[in-house]
């Protein structure tokens, strides 16, 4: 039967100043940034109310209408708090847009049902009993509170509690904002696992692995959704699916599903519910992918558990900013019930350490850390952009000579371009779009001025976030990135894969399969990093991972085009993804982080073997690095922990069995400033590209200044974007520097633009995509 209808109540004001927050729209260059849509509501009567309300089966009630191309961020955790520790701040970067956003919870977080922290009785406060559903709640209570104190400055800005039937034959919670209704969370109220790593079959984890047919619901106390119901592995799939077609989204956030193993055995470093959690929403955004009428979406993996143990990213600001949100939703303020639930107001497990084990120091992306992915073409001008949209190789081209009308738009060609395992021919070329889009072109003032294609989909689907490409020296561009697969005996794996232009300018080949380095079966071989990449003189590449055992592995292509087995090349406890580079003279150089240090591998020659790991003067940075050749050595960017600025630091390799010298006394580290943000850095010669502390894109000119002590001098963006920057130099000097937004659109600014520039409208996909394998 469906859920019958609740009744109202009613929330107290927190007892704060009046806010009222006005309207804030900037308009550059083509991105509107909306603040919150009006002032606070406000009842009256000091309170705030709160409606509950169920949904005829089938009917919508979404209260912001979904508009094709509108950016559109969709979340997907397994437990309340989840996307508080490990995807702020940019969660409060995204609510503070105006745009919409949704948060979806696959478990009701139920725990052992006991509000308290641990020694909360030895602090002279007794331990309630267990109740799953008023814990629950009182979670669900804490959420609402910290989104609505993100979106409004008021935690007891009131919310719209709707029950709706799912697409896998149950029930969901909806629960929409009404100060901002963009903002919504959808709580499915599945079992949790109930602990972190011990085997528990009733479990998303079981339910993954086949231990258990179906999971259970575990509804919250004053949920609007009143009848029980489970559902089995595909049920769950199809339950994400259909929220993803409800909201569609053009950017998706999780946790990453493959965190190996810990050095302990039977040890997992994150919460089995984060892992598979995110393989059920993996599993989900490659099927609707594969669907048509709907935008297209990029997806952002986060680091979970493990981001505790790294070193510190955040600054001192987004730190206080993050800690307040979890107090908010920690109830810190207990007993004062000021939310006036039975249930309470929020998770008094975390109020004893609202800030985790480190967890509120730092936030990472787990793929899509790659800053080449921007290519120059062969031509002045013309460039060639890489990203992954729907699952898929999504790819740009900017071709020199074209009036702007006749070749930027919107439209998406998926063809019949060859993919993971097809016998198609060669992929798809971009195609023509429409000349009425003008959004794309920077002001031309009558000259002919180039233009973009694309985005062009091609290849199959499951493709993982980040593509690295590399430029050969006959001028064809290769590209590498990783794979999943939801097929096969092993039923879930991953693999390095790479495609070539099979011409200068021309079509990619197949993509080519370079497996791991451990069997699929190896219980940590999941978990790899990105490939970084380097590229002889004579055009063949080696590829650098991070393996599951957290060391360093190689594959070297041959002269005949096949590739060596891959080898082991050392190293302990690395994390996050290599990078690579090589100097004037052909010698590569290879980074890693370690939990303390960054450690490098090193040739004496070019054809000689990879020796290291040698430690660094430096210390771990808290991102990937960024490695660019620099004479006879190899410059490094990356960041400051703690601050988030950038700095940079010069490596050369000495006489062969020497040691790598670095920066080693610390004036030597040059600090860039950098507005104490997190992420990659993209430099060339002459620009640095880097997030800043509100989320958006800054550049700054290089060199500094002869003599100069200062440092750079960066420009803001006016979006937000997901992955690392890239940025690339043509032939006679030109630099462009490009992002992909949170609206699935291509920015880009460099020659022939005026400032930063959308390609396109933002994208749809108006057709389904067949995955031909």
């Amino acid at each position: 039967m469906p859920p019958r209808a609740r009744s109202t109540f009613r929330l107290p004001r927190r007892s704060l100043p009046s806010v009222v927050l006005a309207t804030l729209l900037l308009t550059v260059t083509g991105i509107q940034l909306a603040g919150p849509a009006g002032p606070l509501a406000d009842s009256g009567s000091g309170a705030a109310a709160t409606t509950v309300t169920a949904e005829k089966p089938d009917a919508a009630v979404a209260a912001v209408p979904v508009r094709a191309g509108a950016e559109s961020v969709v979340q997907i955790v397994s437990h309340p708090d989840d996307d508080l520790f490990f995807m702020n701040p940019d969660l409060s970067q995204s609510i503070r847009t105006g745009k919409r956003l949704t948060s979806v919870y696959l478990t009701a977080g139920e725990a052992d049902g006991v509000n308290s922290f641990r020694g909360g009785a030895n602090e002279g406060v007794p331990l309630p009993a267990p109740d799953k559903e008023r814990y629950a709640e009182a979670r669900q209570n804490g959420i609402r509170a910290a989104y609505a104190e993100m979106a409004t400055g008021d935690r007891t800005s009131p919310w719209q509690r709707s029950a709706i039937r799912t697409d896998g034959g149950g029930w969901a919670e909806l629960d929409t904002l009404k100060a901002r209704p963009e903002v919504s969370l959808v709580w499915l109220q599945l079992h949790e696992a109930g602990a972190s790593a011990a085997n528990r079959p009733h479990s998303l984890h079981g339910l993954w692995d086949g231990q258990v047919a179906a999971l259970e619901s575990e509804l919250s106390s004053d949920t609007p959704v009143t009848e029980n119901f489970s559902y089995t592995k595909e049920q769950v799939v199809q339950t994400i699916s259909g929220l993803l077609k409800r909201f569609q989204p053009t950017f998706v956030r999780m946790l990453d599903p493959t965190n190996g193993r810990e050095s302990t055995p039977r040890m997992l470093p994150d919460h089995q519910d984060h892992m598979y959690g995110a393989r059920f929403a993996q599993l989900a955004l490659t099927e609707y992918g594969k669907s048509g009428d709907r935008p297209h979406f990029t997806v952002q993996n986060y680091l979970g558990y493990l981001n505790g143990s790294l070193p510190h990213v955040l600054g001192p600001e987004a730190v206080r900013e993050k800690l307040d949100t979890l107090k908010t939703y920690a109830w810190t303020e207990y007993p004062d019930n000021y939310c006036d639930a039975e249930a309470g107001c929020g998770d008094r497990k975390v109020a004893g350490r609202p800030t985790g084990p480190g967890w509120v120091y730092g936030i990472r992306h787990s793929r899509n850390n790659s800053t080449s992915w921007l290519q120059s073409g062969a031509r002045e001008g013309e460039l060639w952009a890489f990203s992954v949209l729907d699952t898929r190789l999504a790819v740009w081209h900017r071709e020199p000579g074209k009036q702007a009308g006749t070749g930027s738009g919107s439209g998406t060609s998926t063809g019949t371009g060859a993919g993971a395992g097809t016998s198609a021919g060669a992929a798809a070329q971009p195609a023509a779009h429409p000349a009425s889009d003008r959004a794309s072109r920077p002001a031309s003032n009558g000259a002919s001025q180039p233009a973009w294609t694309g985005p062009t989909l091609l290849g199959g689907t499951g493709l993982d976030s980040g593509i690295t490409s590399e430029k050969l020296p006959d001028g064809r561009i290769a590209l590498f990135g990783t794979r999943t697969s939801f097929e096969g005996p092993v039923g879930y794996r991953r693999d390095v894969v790479t495609a070539v232009q099979r011409t200068v300018g021309g079509p990619f080949g197949l993509w080519q399969s370079l497996g791991m380095p451990q069997s699929a079966q190896a219980p940590d071989s999941l978990d790899i990093s990105a490939p970084a990449v380097t590229v002889d003189r004579e055009g063949l590449a080696t590829v650098y991972l991070r393996d599951g055992g957290h060391a360093l592995s190689s594959r070297t292509q041959l002269p005949g085009g096949s590739w060596t087995p891959w080898r082991a090349l050392g190293g302990r406890q690395l994390f996050g993804d290599p990078t690579a580079a090589l100097d004037s003279a052909g010698r590569a150089y290879v980074f890693a982080q370690t939990l303390t240090s960054t450690v490098v591998w090193t040739q004496d020659a070019p054809s000689a073997p990879m020796r290291g790991p040698v430690p660094t003067a430096l210390p771990a940075t808290p991102v990937p690095p960024t490695a660019h050749p620099d004479g006879d050595g190899v410059r490094l960017y990356f960041r400051k922990p703690g601050s988030g600025a950038v700095l940079s630091a010069r490596f050369a390799a000495g006489p062969p069995g020497g040691a790598v010298t670095a920066a080693a006394p610390a004036a030597e580290v040059t600090d860039l400033g950098g507005r104490a943000g997190f992420g990659p850095v993209s430099a060339t010669e002459t620009l640095l590209a880097a997030r800043d502390g509100s989320g958006r894109l800054g550049t700054a000119a290089l060199p500094l200044p002869p003599g100069s002590t200062g440092v750079p001098r960066w420009n803001q963006g006016n979006f937000l974007f997901g992955g690392a920057p890239a940025s690339t130099t043509d032939p006679t000097g030109n630099t462009s520097v490009a992002a992909v937004a949170l609206d699935g659109r291509l920015y880009w600014t460099g020659q022939g633009a005026s400032a930063w520039q959308p390609v396109g409208r933002a994208p749809v996909t108006t057709s389904p995509v067949t995955d031909v394998r």
